[in-house]
Order: C-alpha cells, then sequence, then structure tokens
C-alpha cells in the first residue's frame, strides 16, 4: 500500500523499507547488470555430496573422448544426460540431433555463426536479430572481424536480398518473449537460443525441433563457472564445422567440466523422477514465481514503471497452466523518451543494463531476477525507495 509515512509497501517476504533510513545506505551498489544465476545455491546446498565427483591423477589426460560421437572430445557420460534431460522435461528433440559440446553457449553462437556462412561469398552474410535482442550478439558477431559474417542489426527492418543468419532467443533474453523468426526470406539459416527454455522460466509447449539448437547448463542448472553449453543440430555437415571451430579455437572443451556437469543433470532428471528428492524445477519455479510476484507487487503500487506480463500457457512438463518468470525483468521507465533508466537506478545504487544495449532505448533496463536472495531483497527496497521519493515530490 502507498502511503505518506514512507512505508510504501507493506510485505510480509522482505522488510518494510523507509525511505530515510535508506538514503542513508552505506551498503554497496547491487548488481544485477549480469544474469550470474547465484539463486541456485539454495537448492545446491540442500543437495548435499550428490553431486560430488573425483578424479584422478590419471584421469582424462587424453584430447579425446571414449564415446564415438562427431564431436570427438564428448564425453560420452554428458551425451548420455543431455539425451535424458531433454526427454524428461520434453523441451526438446534431440533422437534426430547431433551433440556438440562447447564452453557455454556464447562459443558455440560462434560456431554456428562459422557453419552456417557461406564460404564462397564475396562480402561478409548478415547476422541479425529482432530487438529488444541479447546485448552480447552485436559483439560476438563483429568481435573477430573474420570477413564471413557481420551484424546486419534489427530483424524487423532487414530488407537485404540474398542468404542472412537469423538469431532468435526464445523465451527471449531481456524481455522473456517466446520468439519465432521475424525476417520474412527464403535464403535465411536460423539459430535458436533456447538458453531459457526451461520450466523455472516459461512453459514447455512443445519440443523444439529446429535445425541448430543452443542450451547452456548456465541458466539451466545455475553451473555458470563449468562453461559448459551444447547444440543440438540436424545437419552432419553443419556439426562437423561446428566441432571443427572448437578443435581449431581451443581443442575441444575441459573433461573436467563435462563430467561435472554430467553429473549435475543426473542428479536433476534424477530429481524428477524420484520423489524422494525435491525436484529441481518444481524449486526453482517456486523461487522464480515469488520473485516475480513480489516485483510485480512493488511496480503495481507505483507510477513510475512497468513490467511485461505473460499470459498462462499448457505446461507440458508441470501439467497445469504455468506463467512465465523470466531470468531478466525488462523494466520499462514511463518518463519519457528522455528518461535513463539505467542512471536513476544508478542514483540509488542499483546496476542494471541499459535497453539501448538490447538496440531499445534509455526508458528500458534489464535487471537479473538471479542474484541471492538478499541482494534481491535489497533491490525491492531501493525500488521503493526511488518510488517513494517520486510520490513525495
Amino acid at each position: 500500500m502507498s502511503g505518506t509515512d514512507g512505508c510504501l509497501v507493506k510485505c510480509s517476504l522482505f522488510p518494510c523499507a523507509s525511505a530515510e533510513n535508506d538514503t542513508k545506505d552505506t551498503s554497496p551498489t547491487i548488481v544485477l547488470d549480469h544474469g550470474d544465476p547465484t539463486m541456485y545455491e539454495s537448492y545446491w546446498r540442500k543437495m548435499g555430496h550428490k553431486c560430488d565427483i573425483t578424479f584422478s591423477g590419471d584421469d582424462s589426460l587424453s584430447y579425446f573422448a571414449n564415446g564415438k560421437s562427431l564431436c570427438w572430445f564428448l564425453e560420452s557420460k554428458l551425451e548420455e544426460q543431455i539425451t535424458r534431460l531433454h526427454n524428461v522435461v520434453g523441451n526438446a528433440i534431440v533422437d534426430d540431433h547431433y551433440i556438440v559440446v562447447g564452453t557455454g553457449s556464447s562459443q558455440l553462437v560462434q560456431a554456428a555463426l562459422y557453419a552456417l556462412s557461406p564460404s564462397d561469398q564475396l562480402e561478409p552474410i548478415s547476422v541479425v536479430s529482432a530487438t529488444p535482442f541479447y546485448s552480447a550478439y552485436p559483439d560476438v558477431t563483429d568481435f573477430v572481424r573474420s570477413g564471413l559474417h557481420k551484424w546486419g542489426g534489427d530483424a524487423k527492418t532487414f530488407e537485404k536480398y540474398g542468404p542472412y543468419i537469423e538469431l532468435i532467443t526464445s523465451p527471449n533474453n531481456p524481455d522473456g518473449v517466446i520468439r519465432e523468426p521475424i525476417v520474412n526470406g527464403d535464403q535465411g539459416k536460423l539459430i535458436f537460443d533456447l538458453a531459457y527454455y526451461w520450466p523455472q522460466y516459461t512453459a514447455i509447449t512443445l519440443p523444439a525441433n529446429h535445425d541448430v539448437m543452443l542450451f547452456t547448463i548456465s541458466k539451466c542448472t545455475g553451473h555458470a563457472g563449468s562453461r559448459i553449453g551444447w547444440a543440438l543440430v540436424k545437419d552432419k555437415e553443419v556439426a562437423r564445422k561446428m566441432t571443427k571451430f572448437m578443435e581449431i579455437s581451443t581443442i575441444g572443451v575441459s573433461k573436467e567440466a563435462q563430467l561435472r556437469a554430467a553429473k549435475i543433470l543426473e542428479v536433476v532428471s534424477n530429481s524428477c523422477l524420484d520423489f524422494t528428492l525435491k525436484n529441481f524445477f518444481e524449486y526453482s519455479q517456486s523461487l522464480m514465481t515469488d520473485r516475480w510476484q513480489r516485483l510485480r507487487q512493488v511496480v503495481t503500487d507505483n507510477d513510475l514503471f512497468v513490467i511485461q506480463n505473460y499470459p498462462p500457457q499448457y505446461c507440458l512438463f508441470t501439467k497445469d497452466l504455468c506463467e512465465s518468470h523470466p531470468a531478466f525483468a525488462w523494466l520499462i521507465s514511463k518518463g519519457g523518451e528522455e528518461e535513463d533508466c539505467e542512471k536513476l537506478l544508478k542514483e540509488h545504487k542499483i546496476q542494471t543494463r541499459s535497453g539501448r544495449r538490447f538496440g531499445s532505448d534509455s526508458r528500458n533496463v534489464r535487471i537479473s531476477m538471479l542474484s541471492r536472495d538478499e541482494d534481491f531483497n535489497i533491490f525491492l527496497k531501493r525500488l521503493m525507495v526511488i518510488q517513494g521519493s517520486t510520490n513525495r515530490t
């Protein structure tokens, strides 16, 4: 409830904030610029030693993995657990795809761009994505200036004739919207970045079945530091070229990281099938639901900001209607076109990422919903202070 006493929201889930007290706050800036998934620490702490693995001195000496995969450095245990988890969740078709492992999905984006770019073109192929697009796409596309591809901007306004590559993030980073291809061309090649197509973020409405699909353990389980991602690729030659990219750039992917990821994915799948374990996705969905409810309560009680609404959809995994609870909140200021929302929040010790980084404008910011509880609680309190100050003014 709004009021003149500085107590803007009464909520049992976090302490009531006083504008007078928080203006004297000497605590550090809350960094919600990155999608660092520290929120998941609480679940994995409860799991104790279930994810422990041990390495001997003579383990994993070879460059090569023991499996027979086209991706010659892919550990068979990881391949098995990737396939198992997708089958348990039902979010992607795996059986008719090749699996390519990478050092996070960022490397796989680069590998896919390399594999899909024609080598006989006179000029680089255009790479596009619809605004607001993931902020790293322009840099990833143009960083090495390879001559194979170049950033072409917003897919909504792309009209150039000829081949192109479109990056589709679904659910989208930063605004959590389900995306489909935008460009109306018959010479396009598509890369589906499905990092957030997991039940804690969105309803699983059908198994994804695209030519190139990218996933990452970072946003699936929260283990961003392990730097493991994987691609599901239909075309054998594209998978071979992506593997070659990894071979040339890093000579494969860490065996230790792969085997740790395999163990983590095994535990996640087990938690979905064994009723004696705490279901990982149910636990994570509960955390995300709680955070989004509390953020919506704060935003609703003011006239400064707007956040995205998501219609409920039937989820094949939960077998129920589910609302989306994205990993990021796309906060929009009502202050007009000249409003710099990132600057406004920074003045109150909240570090976010400006909408300009996503091809949008300064009225928008992306806010990570994946921080630790204490940081998220402080964020809500400081957001209330901004609103309280403005209301009194």
